[in-house]
């Protein structure tokens, strides 16, 4: 079992240590702007979630709001003066928006250096070329709960599900970094099961409730879970209703190691989140 909460736990406490450092020598800290615009239910949890761990390692945490029929030049005015301000070390701008604003556009508008969601386009090309910045936060989550677990990644053979520019993408590329052989699967991959059969590394990112069963995995493989979705308690078998992409029971029989749903990546983005905004901060010390 690969405990993602025991990981987030050790990153946040020597992030704690870290930032302490960071203000002693600059005196301020590292401090992280949530954009939420609009109120829906999830991502208030988020944001909220998000808040709290900047507040616990020591950051500062600048919660910004705008209603939801905020229109792009309201939402644009605020990531702009978020992006001048020199208390905020990071930006974020939750997702997903209120269908009337163009999210793509908006999220190019952030400063590359203090886009700790790593999804600006200057950041994702400088990931696709192995350049340094920031990395988008649950595939660089799923790096360190590899790292941790003692996973070798290179000439080992790694299929992706999923193809988005959140996770998929990002997720492969990483892979690539680390000299995988990698695989992305998605919606038109035909016989995806033998495809996953091969897999030393099989990541499931497709937002199907257990659609990977058993008989997708090759035996030892380690499979990592990204995905979370709610169905009833009784289906679920558990009080939260919550489960992943992987069908946990099946898979865990044939894995070498797993991540659980919930307690596996999820623990893991926040975390990184915290250490993308003081790679931020770092970086704009440097940068002056």
């Amino acid at each position: 079992m690969i405990d993602g909460k025991a990981v987030a736990a050790r990153v946040r406490a020597q992030l704690a240590e870290r930032v302490a450092e960071h203000q002693r020598a600059h005196g301020a800290p590292p401090g992280l702007a949530t954009v939420l615009v609009g109120e829906d239910p999830a991502s208030t949890v988020y944001v909220e979630g998000k808040q709290r761990a900047c507040r616990e390692v020591g950051m500062a945490a600048f919660d910004e709001r705008l209603p939801a029929d905020a229109d792009r030049n309201e939402v644009a005015e605020l990531l702009s003066r978020l992006c001048t301000d020199p208390a905020v070390s990071g930006v974020l701008l939750q997702l997903p928006l209120p269908a009337h604003l163009p999210a793509q556009e908006l999220i190019a508008m952030i400063d590359p250096l203090k886009d700790v969601d790593g999804l600006t386009p200057i950041n994702a090309g400088l990931l696709a070329l192995g350049r340094e910045g920031l990395r988008p936060c649950t595939p660089l989550g799923v790096m360190r709960l590899l790292e941790e677990a003692g996973v070798a990644l290179e000439g080992r053979e790694a299929v992706v599900i999923g193809r988005s520019n959140l996770f998929g993408k990002p997720m492969a590329a990483l892979l690539l970094l680390a000299n995988a052989t990698v695989t992305i699967c998605h919606s038109r991959t035909r016989n995806l099961a033998e495809v996953t059969r091969r897999a030393d590394l099989l990541i499931a990112a497709a937002g199907r409730p257990r659609m990977v069963r058993g008989d997708w995995v090759k035996e030892g493989a380690v499979v990592i879970d990204v995905g979370i979705s709610r169905i009833s308690p009784q289906e679920a078998g558990n009080r939260s209703g919550l489960v992943g992409d992987v069908d946990f029971a099946e898979v865990a029989a044939v894995a070498s190691a797993i991540t659980p749903v919930p307690g596996g990546v999820g623990p893991m983005t926040i975390a990184m989140l915290l250490a993308n905004t003081l790679q931020a901060a770092q970086m704009q010390v440097t940068a002056r």
